[in-house]
């Protein structure tokens, strides 16, 4: 059975190439373009992992990040925060409200697999 992604991104450049970099290496793909659509998604479809932008519209990743690792149904769902906050300080307060990885964009196909491949 193959695993289920949910990719969040608000730009629809960005969700097509993250999700086309996933649907050809055998990945089902949900997405959400907001914080709010990103909640109501992963609490219904329970992917496998969340790729999740930081920047986003009605709530940002941070805040998604945070609330999914501390509600009971969704805790246990990989977080990866793919982003184009580049700071040390993105990626400590990242890892900090739970994220399970953390990627700056643009990505390398290859780097993004791997990240995957790791905790999946």
């Amino acid at each position: 059975m193959s695993r289920t992604i949910l990719v969040v991104d608000d730009s629809p450049t960005e969700l097509k190439l993250v999700s086309n970099a996933l649907l050809s290496n055998g990945y089902r793909v949900i997405t959400a373009i907001d914080g709010e659509d990103a909640l109501a998604k992963a609490a219904a479809e329970q992917p496998d992992l969340i790729l999740l932008d930081v920047v986003l519209p009605r709530k940002n990743g941070f805040q998604v990040c945070r609330q999914l690792k501390t509600a009971p149904g969704t805790q246990g769902i990989k977080i990866v925060l793919l982003t184009s906050k580049s700071q040390d300080s993105d990626r400590f307060w990242g890892l900090k409200q739970g994220a399970d990885g953390y990627m700056t964009k643009p990505f390398a196909e290859a780097e993004l697999l791997s990240v995957l491949g790791g905790l999946l």
